[in-house]
């Protein structure tokens, strides 16, 4: 009996370490990991975006992420990135999304996907993204399975239908961001 009660010890010493240990890990890199989230979200909204004179930060609403706006010389918005997320077949998929003011896409990039080599992980294939530029997605995207217009990746229809939504939360965000007028006009 007291051996089982120095092993109960012993064990629950070195959880209790091993805790500490991971709660001051995470503590000290919280803070760079959000950064380098930040920086690829930037990147990833100029990267997308056409050539525009300044790219601006705006605060999501709602609990949302971070949005991006981009002006040209004249002030004038010509372009937003927006990040829109869904559950693809091997976990989340979050893609920065770009649109026109009229809500066109103009492209899309991957943030984060974990989607099966070879299959989902086409879904940045050029191939596959070339026929969302200049989609209009003022409406819901759906795959052609489901009656809608996007080609699915061969033998990846979860991974598509998941662009599909994670197009489709970015459109519901930015129509937060427009302006009332530009929201209505479907």
């Amino acid at each position: 009996m007291k051996k089982i009660i120095q092993l109960v010890i012993s064990l629950t010493t070195i959880s209790a370490v091993c805790a500490a240990v991971l709660a001051t890990v995470n503590a000290i890199t919280k803070t760079q990991i959000a950064a380098i989230r930040e920086k690829a979200a930037q990147n990833a909204a100029k990267a997308i975006m056409p050539p525009v004179k300044s790219i601006d930060k705006i605060k999501g609403k709602d609990g949302a992420g971070d949005s991006f706006v981009g002006k040209n010389g004249a002030g004038k918005i010509v372009a937003y990135a927006v990040v829109g997320s869904a559950k693809g077949y091997g976990g989340d998929i979050s893609l920065m999304i770009g649109f026109t003011p009229e809500k066109k896409i103009i492209g899309y990039k991957k943030l984060e996907a974990y989607e099966t080599p070879g299959l989902g992980m086409n879904l940045v294939a050029e191939e596959f993204t070339k026929q969302f530029k200049g989609m209009d997605a003022s409406k819901d995207l759906k795959v052609k399975k489901d009656g809608g217009g996007v080609e699915a990746i061969t033998s990846a229809t979860i991974t598509t239908r998941a662009v599909c939504a994670a197009i489709n939360a970015a459109r519901r965000q930015l129509e937060t961001l427009l302006p009332p007028a530009a929201a209505d006009k479907k």
